[in-house]
């Protein structure tokens, strides 16, 4: 054989040799690619995953600390109230009433003007068990141990 043949089938098996050495090559690049995208997917989904959980717990911190202020506002909110006995004379006539006073205050701020009622009562009536059932700010929207206790506050005796 002609060394010329023996340069050409030289060229033609490194030919050959090189193109299934950049296959194997090229495979092994793809399969170390898939390999990386699988642990990048993975990485996204765990940040995705603390991410929802992290904001699920700011939610859960931030009504937490809505429902805290909530309750230290409801509690340093009270109510004063005054009651006294009205006796007005007309010629013959003497007509006894009842008066309680309410108003709302938030620590030493008034939040309310004073809100008066009057009930007619007779002699021998039971003006305490009046008194309370004509409360304006102790039933229910201030269902508030603070608001509803009689009696507690020192103010609340004031005029008694």
């Amino acid at each position: 054989m002609n060394p010329a043949w023996w340069g050409f089938l030289l060229a033609i098996a490194a030919l050959a040799g090189g193109s299934l050495m950049y296959l194997v090559l090229h495979s092994r690049h793809q399969v170390e690619l898939s390999r990386q995208r699988e642990e990048m997917a993975g990485a996204r989904a765990t940040l995705n995953a603390q991410k929802q959980a992290l904001e699920e717990s700011l939610l859960h911190v931030e009504e937490a600390t809505r429902r805290k202020a909530m309750d230290e506002f409801l509690a340093e909110i009270r109510v004063e109230e005054r009651t006294y006995t009205r006796e007005q004379k007309m010629l013959f006539m003497s007509r006894k009433s009842l008066v309680r006073q309410e108003r709302i205050f938030f620590r030493n701020i008034p939040l309310s003007s004073w809100i008066e009622q009057e009930m007619m009562f007779e002699e021998g009536a039971d003006i305490d068990k009046l008194a309370k059932t004509m409360s304006v700010f102790a039933g229910e929207p201030f269902s508030n141990k603070t608001l509803a206790a009689p009696g507690d506050d020192p103010v609340r005796k004031l005029l008694r």
